[in-house]
């Protein structure tokens, strides 16, 4: 009995040590089937859908806050429902903030607020956004930018403008959404910016919504002397930009370089700075085609003015 409980014992330990052998063999070379398994789960796996890109239309300084621009408050509210998810940054193109040699990205850790507008009640000076900024991405839209040939300086100290702050405000009222602001280039020159778009494109994978916050009608007298004839003119313009947006990639480059042979174009930009962040945002939109995602008539000349979305 004693020499079958050993052979036992022995004939135990032998089928352990094999079976021990068998499972690290199949972790180290995994069986064809598994193999095969574990392709598929990749393969069902979606990969996460590119950030689409934004131009809004930001409204009249901060009236919007204010409760004197009800239609734009609405807009702003909107703009987490036209994303696929909630966006890991926001990366704001603001057409009040210029720089003369190459452009500028915040790379504050917290942002204060630059109130850069008169004439507003108190309360419009009192305006609290307390978002975080975004150091690490400001640096990699510095490396981007660099590698595109453009010049990027990290700015810490500038707070992030009412093109800014106005819209992400009722967008994200949590202030849960980091925030990096890129200036424009002081020359306005629509190449510049559309390049400076294409070399940030790539961000878009990485779940950050690039947005261009601007006016596609921007012509302060015209605003506050109502005419029945600036309406028609606006309207063309604005069908100018709906057709831009919705072409090609390269035909729309074509359009929007050459932006002041659309119909009245001086007239609706006698200076181009709002206009300029929906460049920035036709470069980064790469393959996608826009569409109009938001429109707004001004009453009491019916000046129309729109927002788009790429992708």
């Amino acid at each position: 009995r004693g020499s079958g409980a050993a052979g036992w014992s022995v004939a135990t330990c032998v089928w352990r040590k094999a079976a021990a052998h068998s499972a690290h063999h199949h972790l180290l070379f995994p069986s064809a089937s598994h193999r095969s398994a574990s392709r598929m789960s990749k393969r069902v796996k979606k990969a996460a859908p590119n950030m689409p890109v934004l131009f809004i239309a930001h409204g009249g300084g901060p009236m919007p806050l204010l409760g004197q621009q009800d239609n734009y408050l609405e807009h702003f509210r909107s703009i987490p429902s036209l994303l696929p998810s909630a966006p890991t940054a926001v990366l704001c193109i603001s057409a009040h903030w210029e720089e003369a040699e190459g452009v500028a990205v915040t790379a504050n850790e917290a942002h204060s607020l630059l109130f850069d507008y008169s004439g507003f009640p108190e309360e419009a000076y009192t305006i609290s956004y307390p978002v975080h900024g975004a150091p690490h991405m400001a640096a990699r839209v510095q490396n981007l930018l660099r590698d595109a040939g453009i010049t990027c300086r990290a700015e810490t100290v500038r707070g992030l403008d009412h093109g800014t702050f106005v819209p992400l405000k009722p967008a994200w009222p949590d202030a849960s959404v980091p925030v990096v602001q890129l200036s424009l280039n002081a020359s306005l020159d629509p190449a510049t910016h559309i390049r400076m778009g294409k070399a940030l494109s790539t961000l878009r994978e990485e779940g950050v919504l690039i947005l261009g916050s601007g006016m596609s009608f921007h012509n302060m007298q015209a605003f506050f002397t109502p005419d029945p004839s600036h309406a028609p003119m606006a309207q063309e313009f604005d069908d100018f930009l709906r057709g831009a947006c919705a072409s090609d990639a390269r035909r729309r480059e074509e359009l929007l370089t050459g932006w002041k042979s659309g119909p009245h174009a001086l007239f609706c930009h006698p200076r181009e700075e709002h206009l300029l962040p929906l460049m920035v945002c036709a470069g980064a939109a790469q393959q996608d085609t826009g569409s109009v995602v938001w429109t707004s008539v001004k009453l009491p000349d019916g000046i129309r003015v729109s927002s788009f979305k790429f992708g």
